[in-house]
């Protein structure tokens, strides 16, 4: 039997711009939860989520990181995210199965480019969404200019849940207006002590719980009821008034915290578990015919897998959602878009690079299984008899173009292998052998994502490659209708014989009218290249020439 049931799985994916602390916030809340006893940091090389030599050197995550911890009688599954732009590849996967989105900020900076880039992303899910408000120990943090700006991109239902009654060195005291308590942590960071709101910052509060209590009961008649009469709201209310306006999107929770110094990091997994909705709460998915898939542990089982990944010594590994019924270690389910069997021998949970068996898995749950035959990226996964086919992720178009060869000869089948496996990783990757051109173009996402390539082709492949601008396809075509005419002479003695040639052409469209005044023999339509279509009419009279002769006219 599962160890979580449906109702107590979190899915959180963490999001915003590069360098805001995501990967630093994922090692807090797995070393708050006691998952691990020390936290690793970026600087250091040593945290969970990026474990892998590429981010190690460069210091910032690159691939989605799936990680997961108990807490407080929840599974919370981490889904940390990349923050550049060239990979939103990473962080449309991870949205596709997230159930709350947890938008980090820099105090120090303010709302940042990847921010609203993400942004846009979340809006086309219907995340519903979380700011954390980080670094505010930063020695230049702003936090009420981040919130002005946070307000300005992304609209009034930024509502303030806590705010710091210092910033930068000073930073230690947390008021939180939900509970009406100021949160005290050592300078260091750790445990807070709950202290009573100290009397300068009292009338702040008040507002800002009022503004709160009126956020949360605009969104629900009988709350919005309730506090006419009453003037008040119940702590209880309160949370069932959020959990309901995050969950239609109407209403983006702020909380500050420190992830380095693992400040309010507990009170953020706090609201997780106690108010964000889990899968079995949120909007049921929809087949690809439109049918409805509740989530549903006793429902037939169907799973999407999100993201494939190819590690040495290992094979494929398939990340996948559950997200109806209850899948199990051995079951034999069918691929909905090849139609391939798949039997899943075992299953697990993760913990970044670290896999742990499990027996089964509810709906809800994310997981992972190895050496599936014939399953990739987008694949929906069901029982036998059904028919479900989920919504794939829609990953963006490529942005950058460039031909890419061996800088050696003769490895490139090497180079086809690797940018086919590539391809399967990261489905925003295209590989176009162009003839025309007589190059192997590489379609991307930008000059990092670019160089990512180059060191894994590098470093897992040990191939070394060339990069250069693609040839320009020049090209000619008709224009408008020309006849020519040419009367070929030869005399050697006795009678002259000469060849007379007459040459229409003219610019043809699909159901273009036979020529007109021709003695057409014969018709052939040839396929180009570039996408074009060359008809031939053979309007020979007169005369006889030799078949092997007709090829030198086209």
């Amino acid at each position: 039997m599962a160890e979580f049931d449906s109702l107590h799985v979190k899915n959180i994916a963490l999001l915003g711009h590069s360098g805001s602390g995501k990967t630093t916030l994922a090692e807090s809340m797995l070393f708050e939860a006691g998952l691990i006893t020390r936290r690793g940091t970026v600087a250091e090389k040593n945290t969970v989520g990026d474990y892998t030599p590429l981010e190690q050197e460069r210091g910032n995550t690159i691939f989605s990181k799936l990680m997961h911890t108990k807490w407080r009688g929840y599974k919370i599954n981490i889904l940390d995210t990349p923050g550049f732009d060239d990979f939103a590849g990473e962080v449309l996967t991870a949205l596709r199965v997230a159930d709350t989105g947890v938008m980090v900020l820099n105090a120090s900076v303010g709302v940042e480019v990847g921010t609203d880039i993400i942004w846009e992303y979340t809006e086309q899910f219907k995340t519903p969404m979380i700011f954390a408000v980080n670094q505010l120990d930063h020695p230049i943090a702003d936090f009420d200019k981040t919130i002005r700006e946070a307000k300005a991109h992304f609209g009034a239902n930024v509502t303030l849940v806590q705010y710091p009654v210092q910033t930068g060195d000073q930073f230690n005291a947390i008021i939180d207006v939900l509970n009406m308590v100021m949160y005290v942590y050592p300078h260091t960071g750790g445990k807070p002590e709950k202290q009573a709101i100290p009397a300068a910052e009292a009338e702040r509060a008040a507002n800002l719980h009022k503004e709160l209590i009126e956020a949360i009961a605009s969104n629900d008649e009988g709350l919005m009821e309730k506090y006419f009469d009453q003037g008040e709201l119940s702590e209880d209310d309160m949370k069932t008034g959020l959990h309901k306006s995050m969950t239609n999107h109407d209403l983006f929770p702020v909380f500050c915290i420190s992830a380095e110094k693992n400040m309010g990091v507990g009170r953020l997994m706090g609201y997780i578990d106690n108010v964000c909705p889990p899968a079995s709460e949120m909007t049921p998915q929809k087949t690809a015919e439109g049918a409805i898939l509740p989530c549903d542990p006793s429902g037939p089982v169907c799973l999407f897998v999100y993201k494939t990944v190819s590690e040495p010594h290992v094979g494929e590994l398939s990340f996948f959602k559950v997200y109806s019924g209850t899948v199990k270690a051995g079951m034999e389910l069918v691929n909905e878009n090849t139609g391939v069997a798949e039997k899943l021998t075992q299953l697990f949970v993760v913990e970044g690079n670290k896999r742990i068996p499990v027996d089964e898995l509810v709906a809800g749950d994310i997981g992972a299984t190895l050496k599936l035959r014939n399953t990739h990226t987008n694949n929906t996964l069901h029982e036998k008899g059904k028919n479900l086919d989920l919504l794939p992720i829609v990953f963006p178009e490529p942005r950058l173009s460039m031909a890419i060869e061996c800088a050696k000869k003769g490895e490139e089948e090497k180079l086809a292998t690797a940018l086919h496996q590539f391809r399967e990783e990261d489905p925003t990757i295209l590989v176009e052998v162009s003839a025309e051109l007589k190059q192997t173009i590489l379609h991307c996402q930008g000059d990092m994502h670019l160089n990512v390539i180059k060191w894994k082709l590098e470093h897992q492949y040990n191939l070394a490659v060339n990069f250069s601008k693609t040839k320009i396809p020049y090209r000619e075509t008709i224009r408008r209708k020309a006849e020519a005419t040419y009367r070929h002479k030869k005399q050697s003695g006795g009678a002259g014989q000469f060849g007379e040639v007459s040459l229409r052409i003219e610019p043809w469209y699909e159901g273009m009218p036979e020529p007109e005044g021709l003695n057409v023999r014969g018709r052939e339509t040839y396929d180009l290249t570039w996408g074009g279509k060359l008809v031939y009419y053979n309007c020979i009279v007169g005369g006889a020439i030799d078949q092997r002769f007709l090829p030198s006219i086209l």
